[in-house]
């Protein structure tokens, strides 16, 4: 069963939760969330496959979709890399160097979107 928006309010407060040092799995889970949410609404489409496991993947950028099986295009990461990315207090450069991002596909590549939150 899909869940359902979260609602700007506690996705900003769960963000800013999590930035100020809050790691409770509430928060990163409601954090995670609402940012994938935003890179959706921010590059609609099927043609990439974020996934931060275990808290959520979404599917994004415009381009040629899939229906099953794996996506020919997939970023995965933690939570903790993911949010820094999100915030902008990581790099996409450096996260993808270090292997914090592993990404696949011609089209795992979101830089452009980042960061979803200041």
């Amino acid at each position: 069963m899909a869940r359902g928006r979260i609602e700007d309010a506690a996705g900003l407060a769960a963000v800013h939760a999590w930035s100020s040092g809050d790691r409770s799995r509430q928060v990163v889970a409601t954090a995670v969330r609402w940012t994938l949410q935003a890179l959706a609404d921010r590059a609609p489409g099927k043609s990439v496959e974020v996934r931060v496991p275990p808290f959520g993947a979404v599917q994004c950028v415009e381009g040629p979709g899939h229906t099953r099986g794996t996506p020919p295009n997939v970023i995965e990461l933690d939570a903790e890399t993911w949010l820094s990315l999100a915030t902008g207090a990581l790099g996409w450069a450096a996260a993808l160097a270090s292997g914090e991002v592993r990404a696949s596909g011609v089209r795992a590549d979101v830089s452009w979107a980042l960061p979803l939150v200041r």
